[in-house]
């Protein structure tokens, strides 16, 4: 089959790999009919992740067609459209039953690397270096899906395509930022970073009756979109001193949202320039601009989502501030299997659009393509969708 594979740090290409097949009987064979670019990719192409090796296959965010089951496979049958969660889970170890799913003890089948680093080892990912797990990814034609009875899900008749794509990752990853804060009737929720995440984020604080969400993101053409999408309040950076504050009567936002990861873009200040230094070197592998400020700028008492991937450690992370402050801090990877069901409904009932974050739509040849347009955010490029089959 054809797929999009990684060569080395910014060296993309689609070639022809090998079919995959059924491993265990809990396994199934996707045909993939959409697939997009994420954010946290980049980590992958820009070689701050090193545990990808030449070939791997990229991607974790897509939908398809079951054409393949294994023995043991319940729920899913061939033929079904679903999408499946960035994030394998088997759904049955102590992490899966408490809903943390992105945590399963079972699902990344090379635990040592990330033991290691992390002293526990997360849940595999799909396309997203052999740190965390070596699977497949979804820029293939066809993508092997483990446990596919608890990551697939069926999409509902009314629900286009593209829309239940992002159900995938983006839309769970900002719904779960949310959650993770507690969003409720009346706060005042702050996200960093107007990517897909972010505005993912944003729509689901609107959903769960935040009061006023602010937007912070240092591209006009993003906060513009954001502004005309969603009707949020947007901050440049530079601006987010004062202009929370005046938003607030002085107070800070209760909820801070990072949606950035581990290369936020700075442009000015020390601290920005130590971290380009820093992370080139391989001194530091994250640049955390965003969580700086979203500790700094958060109110007393509130708490502060971490969504953005990171990799290991940041220097200069603001702990005086997340302690004197009395701030909750709260992250995790994406617990996919444990909000599809509400986004797909949601999805139904027309209160998530979320295909408005298609800008452009490239077959699996142009994957390459795909990304740079991705990356250098190139014609107003928020999301690239890959077609391995052409349109459906």
């Amino acid at each position: 089959m054809r797929a999009l594979v990684w060569n080395g740090v910014n060296d993309l290409a689609t070639e022809t790999v090998p079919d995959p097949r059924l491993i265990n009987p809990t396994d199934a064979i996707v045909k993939v009919t959409a697939t997009v670019t994420c954010g946290s990719d980049l980590h992958l192409l820009a070689g701050y992740v090193p545990f990808m090796r030449h070939g791997d296959v990229l991607g974790h965010e897509f939908v398809g067609e079951i054409v393949e089951v294994g023995s043991e496979v319940r729920d899913r049958r061939v033929g079904e459209r679903v999408v499946v969660s960035s994030f394998v889970a088997c759904g049955t170890c102590w992490q899966c039953r408490q809903g943390n799913f992105s945590l399963c003890d079972n699902g990344n089948p090379n635990p040592g690397i990330t033991e290691a680093l992390w002293g526990f080892a997360p849940g595999g990912c799909f396309g997203y270096s052999h740190a965390m797990g070596g699977y497949g990814g979804s820029h293939a034609e066809y993508i092997r899906v483990p446990y596919v009875d608890v990551g697939a899900f069926p999409i509902p008749v009314e629900v286009p395509e593209l829309r239940a794509l992002f159900a995938s990752d983006a839309a769970a990853t900002g719904w779960m930022g949310a959650d993770l804060g507690e969003v409720g009737p009346g706060d005042t929720v702050a996200v960093w970073g107007a990517g897909g995440v972010g505005l993912m984020a944003a729509r689901s604080a609107q959903i769960r009756g935040a009061a006023q969400v602010v937007m912070i993101e240092p591209r006009q053409d993003r906060r513009r979109f954001a502004e005309d999408w969603l009707g949020v309040t947007t901050l440049h950076p530079r601006e987010i001193g004062e202009g929370l504050l005046e938003l607030t009567a002085g107070r800070g936002p209760d909820i801070a949202i990072e949606a950035v990861g581990m290369e936020a873009a700075a442009d000015t200040g020390v601290q920005a320039a130590m971290d380009r230094a820093g992370q080139a070197l391989r001194i530091q592998t994250e640049r955390a601009t965003g969580v700086r400020e979203a500790i700094y700028h958060c109110r007393k008492g509130g708490t502060v989502v971490i969504l953005g991937v990171f990799a290991a450690w940041a220097n200069r992370f603001p702990l005086g501030a997340l302690m004197n402050k009395g701030l909750t801090l709260r992250s995790a990877q994406v617990h996919g299997q444990r909000y599809v069901p509400t986004l797909l409904d949601l999805m139904a009932r027309g209160e998530l659009d979320t295909e408005r974050m298609v800008t452009h739509e490239l077959g699996l040849e142009q994957g390459a393509e795909a990304y740079r347009l991705f990356q250098h955010k190139d014609d107003g490029c928020l999301r690239s969708v890959i077609r391995p089959h052409g349109r459906a």
